[in-house]
């Protein structure tokens, strides 16, 4: 069966994107799971460092290889963990890929942060390492402005940036932001996603995805994006179809909860026609 490695490079040849979706509970994994085997494509499963610790690390793991046990093309990354130990922590768990951010940090440490994840890495497995370069802040929810210090990746920064770590994939700053602003800014700057990619020569991974248009997401794969995330166009729709699936009045959490899993799986079966599109 491909691995992740392989699914990246049939998306890179392809020109289409593999969709990242988190969870934090197996309702979640129910709607990602559903939506990827009803179209036939891959998936990544994403688990932030909070998410993880409510979801439980080997058990998100656990239900990701349960699932590709059924050949289904289900991946599991561990999402923005914040510290090298952490990051062991994840790759000893087994995770397909695994992000470490230290974008919030002087280049010359996140730099060594990234490598000395990138060198763990090889002495485990196949587990694919993801470093970025460029902040987009922290916050998966509705935000009333664009998050302060936010900044764009330079292309020469980032072709440096891949150089010295070694990275699989490469996640840059491009207009991209954490969450959705009320305000629908800011736009992804496909120009710059251009020259990065040509510059780093990886695959590029896009964060905070959810409020993008179709236009600008059909661009920025277009340009060399090959994972896109989404979470908080999850969040938001598990929400409301949890408060819809309670206004009955209804306590078997299985019933109400079914609801809140059909919604999402909306969103995910939308997000991933629209990434392969072609």
């Amino acid at each position: 069966m491909k691995n992740l490695r392989d699914w990246i490079a049939w998306a890179e040849g392809k020109k289409v994107a593999i969709g990242h979706f988190n969870i934090s509970d197996s309702e979640g994994f129910k709607a990602v799971v559903e939506a990827s085997k009803n179209l036939g494509v891959p998936v990544i499963i994403g688990v932030s460092e909070g998410e993880r610790e409510f979801i439980g690390l080997e058990e998100a793991v656990a239900l990701v290889k349960t699932a590709r046990a059924n050949n289904l093309p289900i991946f599991i990354n561990a999402d923005h963990t914040y510290s090298v130990e952490k990051a062991k922590m994840a790759i000893d768990a087994g995770v397909d890929s695994i992000v470490i951010d230290a974008a919030s940090k002087p280049f010359e440490e996140n730099v060594k942060m990234t490598k000395e994840v990138v060198k763990y890495a090889k002495t485990k497995g196949p587990t694919l390492v993801e470093g970025e370069l460029g902040f987009i802040g922290q916050s998966s929810k509705v935000l009333d402005a664009i998050p302060k210090g936010v900044s764009k990746t330079d292309p020469k920064d980032a072709e440096e940036f891949v150089h010295q770590t070694g990275v699989d994939l490469f996640a840059p700053s491009v207009g991209n932001i954490h969450g959705m602003v009320k305000t629908g800014e800011p736009k992804l700057d496909i120009e710059k996603i251009r020259k990065i990619r040509e510059a780093v020569r990886v695959p590029l991974v896009l964060h905070g995805a959810s409020g993008n248009t179709d236009e600008e997401i059909l661009a920025a794969i277009d340009a060399g994006i090959r994972i896109i995330h989404i979470n908080t166009e999850l969040r938001l729709a598990y929400k409301e179809g949890v408060k819809e699936g309670l206004k009955s009045g209804e306590v078997a959490p299985y019933k109400f909860l079914a609801e809140g899993v059909e919604e999402m799986k909306k969103v995910v079966l939308n997000k991933l026609k629209l990434f392969n599109a072609k």
